[in-house]
Order: C-alpha cells, then sequence, then structure tokens
C-alpha cells in the first residue's frame, strides 16, 4: 500500500491472522491448562466439534502471520532492514508447515493429543524458528526508522522465550503472536513521509 501507511496491508494481514490464531486455539481452551490427561480426553470429547474447527481456524492463523511478514519484507527497500526482514519471514514461513501439521493431528486424534503421545519434535522446531524470527525481526525494526520500542519488544523477546523453550521443552504459542501481533498493529500505522525512506 503506497502513500504515508507503506505497511499499512501487511500489518493488517498479520493482525488477522493473529486474531484467527487466537480464535482458532479458544475452543475448549482449559484443555492447554488441565493437567489429568483423561480429563483433557473427556473435554476434548465434549467440545469436539468446536475443537475441530478451531484446530482449522489456527492452521489458516498459523499460515497468515508468516505472508503477511513476507509483504513487509517485500516492501521494504534494500539494505539491512529489508535483510533481516527477508530472514524473520522466512523462519516464519519453514515453522508454519510444522505447526499445520501438528495442528492436523490435535484435530484427527484427540486421544493422542490429550496423552501427550507421539514427537514433539515438529512444535520444539516450529517453536525455535519462531524465536528466530523474533529476533531477525527485531533487528529489521531496530534497523529501520521505526519507533525504537517496537524492535526492542521484538528483539528482547527472543531470549527470554527461548530460555523458556530451552528449560521447560515447550511454551505456549500464543507469547510468540501477542508480539507478532502488536508489529502487525504498529506496521498498520507506521506512518513515513516518504515511503522509500524505511
Amino acid at each position: 500500500m503506497s502513500g504515508n501507511h507503506p505497511y499499512r496491508r501487511a500489518g493488517a494481514v498479520i493482525v488477522a491472522g493473529t486474531a484467527i490464531w487466537f480464535a482458532g486455539i479458544s475452543p475448549v481452551s482449559r484443555v492447554y491448562i488441565t493437567p489429568d490427561a483423561a480429563e483433557r480426553l473427556r473435554m476434548l470429547e465434549a467440545g469436539e466439534r468446536g475443537w475441530v474447527i478451531g484446530q482449522h481456524l489456527a492452521a489458516a492463523g498459523t499460515v497468515a502471520v508468516p505472508v503477511g511478514f513476507a509483504a513487509f519484507a517485500r516492501r521494504l527497500p534494500g539494505g539491512r532492514a529489508k535483510r533481516w526482514a527477508v530472514a524473520a519471514a522466512v523462519s516464519l514461513l519453514a515453522g508454519a508447515p510444522l505447526f499445520v501439521s501438528s495442528l492436523s493431528r490435535r484435530a484427527s486424534d484427540l486421544e493422542r493429543f490429550a496423552y501427550g503421545r507421539g514427537s514433539n519434535a515438529p512444535f520444539l522446531a516450529y517453536s525455535g524458528l519462531h524465536v528466530l524470527a523474533l529476533v531477525a525481526l527485531g533487528g529489521s525494526l531496530l534497523a529501520s526508522p521505526a519507533k525504537r520500542w517496537i524492535g526492542v519488544t521484538a528483539a528482547a523477546s527472543a531470549p527470554i522465550y527461548g530460555a523458556i523453550l530451552v528449560a521447560k521443552k515447550d511454551i505456549p504459542p500464543f507469547v510468540f503472536y501477542l508480539v507478532e501481533g502488536l508489529t502487525g498493529a504498529y506496521l498498520m500505522t507506521w506512518e513515513e513521509t516518504d515511503p522509500t525512506e524505511a
């Protein structure tokens, strides 16, 4: 999008993808904090229709957010900010299929998800790629004329989330989308007097 808001469209895609993702994880949301596997399965079976629809919505959001960041990278003029933005988009695009496959398994095999069966490697890889993407996103924003706070927010979140991931071998993925959604909202309002300067 041209004019004084050159990244508005990219930001809108990111925000929409984030909202869809959060809507997708909301049905049967208590399942994520319920420690008893049998109770998790009971909850999933009771809310199966909403759960399955939710996994499809979360998959759509998982794909949309990286597309928005790719659009942001594409709009940036050449230079360090663009290189960092491309790295962020590539990391997110690489991670998206990993989580989409996990969401597919969650929708198709409730018992497996409830009892935590199967490999967690795809989710860990997806989460690790998100951490790398936040590092690169922070680098891009800090190398651009964006307000410093948004770049610092993205960059500072990466080591925190990375440390949690290493220590716990798990992390609630909504934390990534909080930062990315905030960034998308910032991009929607980012004004430039000359859209060639970024």
